[in-house]
């Protein structure tokens, strides 16, 4: 890592916490994190503080409020007013205490509902979005132009990548706000204690998605912080997807569930398909390691030590 000190906002969460991991692993570096109990990054007045205190030559503001379909829909005021907060709030005061290098992190959501397959970078604000997340998303459009804007205007070094589905250690299993793979998971785990003979599936099965697991995006992060530096998006992602039927079926393999599937129409797919072009970040010289099969197995290797904690 070419910086000495990085303040990783949100360390604690999914992809916070693989950033820790991977800045770790690979270099010398003042890793300056605080957790939600020291710090409510809402508070303007406390992330000055903080920027001004610790003067990290680096961000990564991995840090947001979110959650699957269902948790958009029932909280559309929180998604889109605290991640606005959030991220306004750490993009200025990083400014302002001159830190050299900031990576903010998006979301695929940010992409119209019926953009082209699959999704190149300039797709963003071409279309309507997906109705079931759109708070979420026009809140992390926002990020990613208020970091256009400081690079135009005052030359700053903010760039912005855009992740699509992740999952793995510390994701969040909780069925009432976890997303589709997580949720997954911990139906199909909870299935196979309980002795049952089907798992209930959201929506037709039929929608693709693409996931990457949360080291593999913390090791692209890592990349971009060393190697890019324009204010454009990257996308970050495997370049492949699956139904969410297969996912569900490579889910109750590796669990152990030999129950049947059931899905429930009743509730949202969500957008048909979201898969992302990888190919800038690939001609760039990266791209994952992790396949879909072996993070699902590491993710509940985690789970069974850990998810219930």
């Amino acid at each position: 890592m070419r910086f000495r000190s990085v303040l990783v906002a949100g360390h604690q969460g999914l992809v916070g916490s693989a950033v820790v991991r991977n800045l770790r692993r690979n270099g010398d570096v003042e890793l300056i994190t605080r957790s939600r109990k020291e710090l409510d990054l809402r508070n303007r007045d406390a992330v000055d503080r903080l920027l001004r205190d610790t003067k990290p030559e680096a961000v990564i503001i991995a840090a947001a409020k979110v959650g699957g379909i269902q948790a958009n829909s029932r909280y559309p005021v929180e998604f889109l007013l605290e991640n606005l907060e959030i991220q306004n709030n750490l993009i200025a005061a990083s400014f302002v205490a001159g830190v050299q290098k900031l990576l903010f992190l998006g979301s695929s959501c940010i992409y119209p509902k019926s953009a082209p397959q699959p999704i190149a970078e300039d797709a963003i604000l071409t279309g309507p979005l997906e109705p079931t997340n759109e708070p979420y998303a026009l809140a992390k459009i926002a990020g990613i132009k208020l970091c256009q804007a400081y690079a135009r205007q005052y030359g700053a070094n903010f760039i912005s990548a855009m992740p699509t589905n992740l999952y793995g250690p510390n994701d969040n299993f909780d069925l009432e706000s976890s997303h589709v793979l997580a949720a997954l998971l911990r139906k199909a785990h909870d299935a196979k204690l309980a002795g049952r003979r089907s798992l209930m599936v959201w929506g037709t099965g039929t929608p693709r998605r693409e996931f990457l697991h949360s080291d593999d995006l913390a090791d692209g992060l890592r990349f971009l912080m060393e190697n890019y530096d324009a204010p454009d998006v990257v996308n970050v992602g495997w370049g492949q997807d699956v139904t969410v039927r297969e996912l569900a079926e490579i889910v109750c393999d590796v669990v152990g569930f030999s129950g049947d599937l059931e899905f429930d129409h009743s509730k949202p797919d969500g957008v048909p398909r979201k898969l992302l072009d990888v190919s800038k970040l690939g001609k760039l010289g990266w791209k994952p390691r992790i396949s879909l099969r072996e993070g699902i197995r590491s993710t509940y290797d985690w789970f069974l030590k850990e998810g219930d904690r």
